[in-house]
């Protein structure tokens, strides 16, 4: 083996908040949070002094604030894009579930990082998932608003309902997390089921008896 064969990666002159974001998501995985990384393991992955960590955040507790923010900024977008593509109420139900469970496995892990801060991360990066998971039930209220409106039908309480499909995707996702595909297709069927019985109790508690 060769002298530099040996020597350790070249350190790179500049480097952006999204190297760092990128180097961290490299890092974890399904069982091992944000929380228990150190700058040191960070800015070797990403090749650079750790020093030059502190020009873009305070600490790894903000890196990894930020790394939840952006996750859940970008599955938002992934799920918008997929809902512009449908119109009627039942196959909204399917193909967001579809997207999410496509996502389970997507290679930019973005689900499956705020499944595993929300379950075993710290007390900081569970309240940062909580905040985007109320992020997606804000634009599922209003997409629920607007569908039902088209579809002459009403629902009783239309926050309380998404944040109870918002929830109960969110952990049934989180069980699905490493499983196989025919496994997570029973997860995905058993999930839809429960998101309509909750649609379908909604609608009849907001019909007049």
């Amino acid at each position: 083996m060769t002298t530099d064969e040996l020597a350790p990666p070249a350190r790179k002159s500049s480097i952006s908040a999204d190297d760092l974001i990128q180097a961290a998501m490299a890092l974890i995985g399904p069982t091992r949070s944000m929380a228990t990384l150190s700058l040191r393991e960070v800015t070797r992955q990403a090749g650079i002094a750790p020093n030059s960590f502190y020009r873009h955040f305070r600490d790894v507790d903000a890196l990894g604030i930020a790394l939840i923010a952006q996750a859940g900024s970008s599955l938002r977008l992934v799920f918008s894009e997929a809902r512009q593509r449908i119109s009627d109420g039942s196959s909204v139900v399917r193909t967001s579930l579809n997207v999410f469970f496509e996502q389970l496995n997507a290679k930019e892990r973005y689900l499956e990082l705020l499944l595993c801060e929300g379950r075993v991360g710290s007390a900081g990066y569970q309240a940062a998932v909580d905040t985007q998971l109320q992020y997606f039930e804000q634009e599922l209220t209003g997409d629920l608003i607007r569908l039902e409106a088209r579809n002459a039908q009403k629902l009783h309480e239309p926050t309380v309902v998404a944040k109870a499909i918002t929830r109960l995707v969110f952990s049934m996702g989180a069980q699905a997390v490493g499983k196989g595909p025919a496994q997570q297709q029973e997860l995905l069927e058993q999930t839809a089921t429960m998101v309509y019985m909750i649609l379908a109790g909604a609608r009849a508690m907001a019909s007049p008896v």
